[in-house]
């Protein structure tokens, strides 16, 4: 009785709150861990096939930028892992001291992943010849800009973890298209590659569902304008306007 009582005490505190067991017990807990184990996954997956051939042991040596920009967002990778294994573990301080770290990679990657495009598209026109590669510029900018503004919007939000969590796992998964790009069975080009962004995101909303009987706010507003944002990427990747040829021919050169 008193156990029923400091139940109905809490959900009456926390109104959106459901009793759960069983599955929607363990995606109550593990979630978003395991989310950051699945984004790992498909990194290691994706970047497993070309790694070696494109940039190890690659033929003319890649430019050393890319070099960086394989072990900053490597990093991130491993700091998500980091920081939802210790909020799993109730080690919320640490996770919030350690938080400031991940704001500064916040800043750095958006920066690094346009200029490691501008410098690769360059390297690529220079020794393959690929001039067809400077459309996707959009696409670069536009992943930057999907992991940008969900980060960002969960630091201002550190205090609501329902709003604080949804957000970082979205600006993640922004990250993983590349990864998407190099799968094997992944028609080239690589327009598809949104698919599996939106379906790890999905994931996020299937969650919901089945956990709280509802869809969260940030995913309602974050998924559409995602899907809307990679249709005009990929537009522009595959029939550019002239206008967007000579903002790439302007950029890239």
């Amino acid at each position: 009785m008193a156990t029923e009582q400091v139940g109905f005490a809490v959900r009456a505190k926390h109104p959106g709150m459901t009793r759960v067991s069983g599955f929607p017990l363990f995606l109550s807990k593990y979630f978003y861990f395991s989310m950051s184990l699945l984004v790992a996954a498909v990194v290691i997956y994706g970047f497993g096939h070309t790694v070696d051939n494109r940039l190890v042991h690659a033929t003319p040596p890649r430019p050393w930028i890319l070099w960086v920009h394989g072990a900053v967002f490597s990093g991130w990778v491993a700091f998500f892992i980091f920081q939802s294994a210790l909020v799993r573990t109730h080690h919320v301080k640490l996770h919030r001291l350690t938080g400031w770290f991940g704001a500064a990679l916040g800043v750095l990657i958006p920066v690094l992943g346009i200029a490691t495009f501008i410098v690769m598209a360059r390297f690529r026109i220079a020794h393959f010849h690929q001039y067809g590669i400077k459309p996707f510029f959009g696409s670069a900018v536009l992943d930057m800009i999907s992991f940008a503004l969900p980060f960002w919007l969960a630091i201002y939000w550190r205090k609501k973890p329902e709003f604080h969590r949804r957000l970082v796992l979205i600006a993640t998964c922004a990250l993983t298209g590349a990864a998407f790009a190099r799968f094997p069975m992944m028609p080239q080009p690589h327009g598809l590659a949104y698919a599996g962004v939106d379906a790890l995101i999905l994931l996020g909303v299937a969650r919901d569902l089945i956990v709280n009987r509802r869809i969260h706010i940030v995913y309602r507003y974050a998924l559409p304008i995602f899907i809307a944002c990679q249709i005009f990427a990929v537009q522009l990747a595959f029939h550019p306007p002239a206008w967007w040829v000579k903002v790439t021919n302007a950029i890239i050169g």
